[in-house]
């Protein structure tokens, strides 16, 4: 749903795999003037404050940095669109809708880092995302618009669509390349990272669908318009997937630093039934849990940092008063148990635990025995996998404990 400064979600550039309707639009501009400077892109998306919209924040101008100081030769851009984690939805409608802003934002990084073969990386459960997104390449490789790029680049440019695993460890950077690479997506210990030594062993540059999609907009209408989008210090707008106990979820787009107030009981509607706000997963369900008491924090990365929490791939599950939060992370660590690839016992091993004894407490079946081996797992599993997968379980399931002991005190909860 598109907010007052709608930019990923403006109506007039949901055209799907339609170019000639997307040039129209303004599409290209961006691209035309990274073409024409392309010296300036790096520092405008410095400038921009761009950040990674995949979950960490990052700043986007020193991935880009990194992968454009390699050596010249053979390097990759990837853009990822594995998606699969609870609650976020926010990719697959941009690759369904918008794929020719993706594309084109790729096409940018690609000149920026001078790289010869752009991916889009795509989780195979979202099939109207891939079939727009290969029309759409279709259509960029059919139309000559790629001359330009490669005179720039100084190479021929070549777009693909490539399915992902539809793994949730699919989307960690390291898996991505190994699956590219053609092997089964484990996660590695980094470094090297992707940018030193990525697909076919060369420097790779991997961003976020919602990040490529920004970087025409950008690049279009300058650094200061997009740092002027957000409220307060923070920059641009950000793509929200509402769910849970809301009258009305869905995907909403609205300034980076909106409250999480305004966007539960303004955009969301307010909560379902009339029930009372009890907390919120920001991000996913992977991060420390917000209550009541956070309801005026500005969602941009570094307010809800310093929440202890994170603001993540932007989703926000919601939960009313008269729902159980163990019931609720029980649902959640089931699905990391699923989601570990295996190769890190302690993450496997301990996911599973953590699994089995939130299902016992949940149904009333729990021990006092029980809760005191939950805490103890969450003391001692974290930093034991190669991703990040375990240590995001442990946070939602200590930030539980932690803020709703009552639940786990009481049978049958």
């Amino acid at each position: 749903m598109a907010g007052l400064n709608s930019v990923l979600l403006d109506p007039a550039i949901g055209v799907g795999a339609n170019l000639a309707a997307w040039t129209s639009a303004g599409g290209g501009e961006g691209l035309a003037r990274a073409l024409d400077r392309p010296q300036d892109i790096i520092p405008t998306l410095r400038a921009a404050d761009l950040r990674g919209m995949g979950g960490a924040g990052f700043p986007t101008w020193r991935k880009w940095t990194a992968a454009a100081e390699m050596a010249d030769g053979e390097k990759y851009v990837v853009c990822n669109g594995n998606e699969d984690e609870p609650g976020t939805f926010k990719d697959r409608y941009l690759l369904r809708w918008t794929p020719h802003q993706v594309i084109e934002g790729a096409l940018i990084a690609a000149v920026a880092i001078r790289a010869g073969t752009v991916i889009f990386y795509i989780n195979p459960r979202q099939a109207e995302g891939i079939e727009a997104m290969r029309h759409a390449v279709a259509e960029w490789t059919d139309s000559g618009l790629l001359t330009e790029v490669e005179r720039v680049v100084g190479r021929n440019v070549r777009l693909s669509v490539a399915p992902s695993s539809g793994r949730y460890i699919g989307g960690e950077e390291s898996a991505v390349v190994r699956w590219l690479n053609g092997s089964f997506p484990f996660p590695r210990r980094k470094p090297p990272f992707p940018f030193e030594k990525g697909v076919n062993d060369r420097p790779t540059l991997i961003n976020n669908t919602e990040t490529l999609a920004n970087v025409p907009h950008i690049l279009k209408n300058g650094a200061d318009w997009y740092r002027n989008l957000g409220i307060g210090g923070a920059s641009g707008t950000k793509l929200f997937s509402l769910s849970g106990d809301v009258l009305e979820p869905g995907l909403y787009e609205l300034p980076m630093g909106t409250s999480l107030q305004e966007l539960i009981f303004t955009h969301g509607g307010g909560m379902l039934g009339g029930r009372a706000f009890k907390a919120v997963f920001t991000g996913g369900p992977s991060n420390t849990l917000l209550t009541a008491r956070d309801l005026d924090v500005p969602l941009d990365f570094d307010s809800v940092r310093s929440r202890q929490s994170r603001l993540g791939t932007g989703a926000m599950i919601v939960i009313s008063e008269g729902t159980s939060i163990v019931r609720k992370v029980a649902e959640y660590v089931e699905f990391f148990a699923n989601g570990s690839c295996g190769q890190c016992p302690p993450c496997k091993c301990g996911t599973f635990q953590m699994a089995r004894l939130l299902d016992r407490i949940a149904t009333g079946r729990g021990t006092e025995a029980d809760r005191r081996a939950l805490g103890h797992l969450c003391l001692i599993l974290p930093g034991s996998g190669r991703c990040a997968l375990i240590d995001g379980a442990v946070t939602v399931v200590q930030s539980s404990l932690q803020t709703f002991p009552e639940e786990y005190a009481t049978p049958g909860v």
